[in-house]
This record gives structure tokens, sequence and C-alpha cells, in this order.
């Protein structure tokens, strides 16, 4: 028996997993590559958001719409972000993490450039739709980059590659700042649809996923990239066979965490037949015993963090400036003039680097959960007070550290998110997610402004508040925690 077992250990050390191979060769010059690469890509994404805020009124001025119309152009992007969630999910894991980003870059960039050249309102709203459809797959982006990263240092990386968002919108408000006054709002879109054509330049040279290429049966391929990365840190591969998964990690059952779909068979080569199965299993394995409880919360917490956070935003606008008045948000931004909101995007993104800095040092030392529900708690303190009439200044303070945390957790969110799925339906579980999300993005502004306009403050803090503690709730029934635990 004793043979037995020793031959067992021994034959245990001629395997290895992804994971395996990933903290075996460390984060080198190779995922810094892929970092810059999704990077661009994320500034992208977040330079087509925060353009919003600055075409809607000029395009207002130009065309002479009406303020609901005015609206309308940022609600068709957000609606496009719903569709386009789904579907670049269900892209990625049914032809392959590149295929999922190819679709967010020719979307983005081709449509948001023609979107420049539209020559009336319902061109416009159609366009931006579109551009909606390619920005809603941008986390595709996120997911690629975190496979390649080992599992040590995995939540660091990924909250410095959320940075590239906050860069994203500090480099438009600075664009915006120069282009609007000189060429108008034509010029923004199209100079702000210039990333993702990067993003097609460098295409042919990105890697897929060594994760997604095992989970269809090609782990030749699989271990190709693998080798390439080690070749680039200056480093060697474990020595053994590749193997999807070990049964124990340091006494912890991976199966628990990692629930494979089924077992694979030759058939998954077959790219047409791997579609076909993992379009109709991944939303059954999204809501499987193992999953359900899981899957539930993460729509309600994104829902929670969404709406928090575009409610933060609105909040910020409204509660700011000692001279706000109960009037109708539009009548208030009219009064701003173009420097102030400028000055005030610049601001209020710059509120969120300490966030994300304390995230990147907290989500690999604490764990995902304490860290999303401490940032949680965090923010309900900080907004609480605002419950009441306050001094410009401490209201200014009170609503700058709540977007720093609310930022911080979401940072988290797009860290855990994506663990808690197998490969096999992984983007599919975060596109989801992701749309569940832009509908609390969507509602947040039409609770928030309704209340405002009617001087209900109170009662408008009250349940963003109650979102916030609820979100705080759903990140400690979560029943895994995924720090440092392999992600096949």
């Amino acid at each position: 028996m004793a043979g037995d077992e020793a031959e067992a250990g021994g034959t245990e050390c001629c395997y290895y997993t992804t994971d395996d191979a990933l903290s075996h060769v460390g984060f080198g010059r190779f995922q810094a590559l892929v970092l810059a690469y999704a990077g661009v890509g994320w500034t992208a994404e977040a330079m087509e958001i925060m353009m919003l805020s600055f075409v809607g009124p000029s395009v207002k001025d130009e065309w002479g719409i009406s303020g609901q119309q005015e609206g309308l152009i940022t609600s068709v992007v957000f609606a496009g972000m719903i569709v386009g969630a789904c579907l670049g999910g269900v892209i990625s894991d049914s032809y392959g993490r590149r295929a999922g980003f190819l679709f967010t870059a020719v979307v983005t960039g081709i449509f948001g450039f023609l979107s420049a050249l539209s020559p009336n309102y319902i061109c416009l709203l159609t366009l931006r739709f579109v551009v909606g459809m390619g920005l809603g797959a941008g986390h595709v982006l996120a997911t690629w980059f975190l496979e390649f990263v080992p599992a040590a240092k995995r939540g660091t990386w990924v909250v410095v590659f959320h940075c590239t968002w906050t860069f994203g919108t500090i480099f438009q408000a600075l664009i915006a700042w120069t282009i609007m006054p000189v060429l108008g709002w034509r010029w923004l879109i199209a100079l702000s649809s210039s990333p993702c054509f990067v993003l097609l330049m460098f295409y042919g040279l990105t890697p897929e996923s060594p994760r997604y290429l095992y989970s269809r049966g090609r782990t030749a391929d699989a271990k190709f990239i693998l080798e390439r990365i080690a070749r680039m840190n200056n480093m060697a591969l474990p020595s053994g066979i590749l193997i999807p998964q070990k049964r124990s990690d340091n006494d912890v059952d991976v199966e628990t965490i990692i629930p494979l779909i089924t077992s694979q068979d030759s058939d998954a080569t077959d790219m047409s037949i791997s579609a076909k199965y993992s379009c109709t299993n991944a939303f059954r394995t999204l809501v499987s015993r193992s999953l359900i409880k899981s899957t539930l919360l993460l729509w309600f917490v994104y829902f929670a963090f969404s709406f928090a956070y575009y409610g933060i935003v609105l909040l910020t606008s409204e509660l700011s400036s000692g001279e706000r008045r109960c009037s109708p948000a539009g009548m208030h931004l009219r009064q701003q003039n173009d420097v102030r909101l400028y000055r005030d995007v610049l601001v209020t993104s710059i509120a969120e680097i300490p966030g994300l800095i304390l995230a990147a040092l907290l989500v690999d030392r604490v764990g995902r959960k304490l860290s999303m529900g401490g940032f949680i708690i965090l923010c309900f303190a900080f907004i609480a007070p605002l419950a009441v009439p306050l001094g410009e200044g401490l209201a200014t303070t009170l609503l700058f550290s709540a977007r720093a945390c609310i930022m911080g957790s979401y940072a988290v969110l797009y860290i855990y998110g994506p663990e808690i799925y197998p490969t096999s339906c992984r983007n599919t579980g975060v596109g989801i997610a992701t749309s569940i999300g832009r509908i609390g993005g969507m509602v947040a502004p039409l609770i928030a402004v309704g209340l405002l306009e009617n001087c209900h403050q109170k009662e408008a803090v009250l349940i963003f508040n109650m979102v916030l503690f609820l979100a705080a709730v759903a990140c400690a029934l979560f029943p895994l925690e995924t720090k440092g635990c392999q992600i096949q």
C-alpha cells in the first residue's frame, strides 16, 4: 500500500495545470504586452462612455432637439450595451477570446467613426446604438487579460488594468477641452474612435487564451501559447503533461470552485460543434446546482454597483455645488459653462485613483469578498450624511470618497466575476451579469433626478444606501472565495 502511494505521489509531479504553468513562469514581458493591448481597449471604452457628457449639449444646440431627445442619445448607447454584453460573451465563449475583442474593436471603431458623419438625428441614434453593442462586449478584454495572469497576483494586476479606464476618462476630458471649442463634436467623436483602430492594427499579434484553447480540447495549441509565454519571460514550463485541473490544491477542493460542464472529447476540436456546444450549454451551466447561488448574487451585485456608481456621479453634479436648486437637471447643466463641465469631469475621474490603489493593495491580501464588502460599507458610510444639507466642501469630500470606494469595489467585482465561472462559459456569465448591471446604470438617473428635482434629497440618498446595504449583504453571501484559487 505504501508503495502504491509513493508511486501515485511520483506520478502526481508529472502533471501540471495552466495555473501551475502561469505561476511558474510568473508575470513578465508577455503579460505586460497583453496588459498594454487590453489597456488600450479599456481606455477606448472609457473614452466612448465619457464622450456622452460632452456631445449631447452640442448636438442639441446644433440641431435644435429637445432635452428628451438629447437624453436619448445616451440611452440608446446603454441599450446597445445591454445587447452587446450578452452577444460578446457568447461570441468569446464560442469562437475564442480574440473573436470577442475583435467584435468590440470593429463595431466600436467603425460605427463610432461613422457616427461623426451623421447627417441627422435619427442616423446618429442608430449608429450610437450599434456603438453601444460594441462597448457592451468590452468585458471580454478584462477576461482575456485575467486568463494570462498568475493566480498569486491576479487581483492586483487586474486592478492595475482597470486604471486604464480612469486614464481614459481623464484623457477624454482633456481632448474635449481642446477639441470642442475649436472643431466641434464631430471631430471629438472621430478622434475618440481612434484607439479601436490601434487594436485592429495589432490584432494579428495577439495570442488566444490558453485556458480557452484547452477547454476546447486544443491541448497542443494551449501548450504552444504557454511555451511562448515562458520564452518571453525567460523561464521554462514545468516538466510533465498539461491537464485541466488537479483534485486538490493545498487541501482546497478545486472542483467546488471550478465546476466543469462535461468531459472533453475529440469532437471539441471542431469549431462548429464547439460553438454549438457552448451556446446551448453555457446558460444551463450558469444556473446549475453548483453555480445558481453565485450567479443570482452576482447579477444583483452587478446591478447594485452600476446603480450606485452612476448614482454617485449624478449626485456629485447635483450636490457638490452650494448653489444647487430644485430645478430640472437639464436647466442646471445649462447654467454651467463648458470650462466647469470639463473641470468637473477631470476632478471626479481623479477621485477614482485612490480607490483603485487601495483595491490593488487589498484584493490579494484580504480576498475578494471582504474587499468588495468593505468598500461598499465605506461607500454607505460616506453617502449617509448627504441625507441632510451640508456645506459645499464637506459634501464634495464625502462624494469623492464615495466615488473612490465604489470604483474600488467595481474593480474587485471585475476580478471576482470571471473567477467563479469555468472557462467554457466564463464570458457568457460575465456578459449576462454586465447586461443586468447596465440596467442599473439606466435606472439610477431616473430615480435620482426625479427625486432631486422635487427636493427629495433625503429619499434619494436613502434609496442609494438601501441598495448599497443589500449589495454588502450579497457580497457576504457569496459561497466562494477565489483568492489564489485556480480558475480552470
